[in-house]
């Protein structure tokens, strides 16, 4: 898939799966996702974590997502230059499996994690054209819907979401790391559309 950015700055960008022997980019989009002032309340992990993490962790997390795993996706947005410009990363969690919180999966689910677009790429349209390759993958894995998890201070994702068919759930879940505080499920439903 490719595209055109709409907003700043002009260029072509393709959007492609990570392949294995990339984790040298893996790596470095991720510290740059952590470095990002919305970190706190958008990933999990911190700068620091990642950081002093070995490189074989960052070689098998590019090989769990590069193209021809049928349960995990990462998807990254190429552009001029070979710069990684954004990324999403859609895993396939099944019934009766647990989620990373530890919750009961109850349907076959795409769940979309570490959504990244670099400022200078924000309002683009390029967030959009992410999620629609990592919705496409998800659906042609059979999928009853997609979801992911959004803190629940952080209304810019919220927005963000909504915008491209997202509906809150209902569901939170607590935040172990941040007593008090709680992620929102947001969702969106297979329709007869997606394939």
């Amino acid at each position: 898939m490719s595209g055109r950015a709409s907003a700043s700055p002009p260029g072509d960008y393709v959007i492609r799966p990570v392949r294995a022997d990339e984790w040298t980019a893996v790596r470095e989009l991720a510290l740059r996702m952590l470095r990002d002032p919305a970190a706190p309340i958008a990933f999990l992990d911190t700068y620091e974590q990642a950081a002093a993490r070995p490189d074989s962790f960052w070689q098998r997390r590019a090989a769990g997502g590069a193209e021809g795993s049928d349960l995990v996706r990462q998807i990254i947005a190429e552009g001029p230059g070979g710069a990684w410009l954004g990324t999403v990363t859609v895993l396939i969690e099944e019934p009766g499996m647990r989620d990373w919180a530890g919750l009961p999966v109850e349907r076959r689910q795409g769940h979309l994690v570490g959504v990244f677009v670099r400022p200078e790429w924000r309002g683009s349209g390029l967030v959009k054209a992410l999620f629609a390759a990592g919705l496409d993958w998800a659906w042609e894995r059979r999928v009853e819907r997609v979801r992911l998890l959004v803190h629940e201070d952080n209304a810019r994702a919220q927005g963000l979401y909504r915008k491209v068919g997202f509906v809150p759930s209902g569901a939170t879940v607590p935040l172990a790391a941040t007593p008090g505080k709680t992620e929102l499920e947001y969702v969106l439903e297979r329709s007869p559309l997606d394939g």
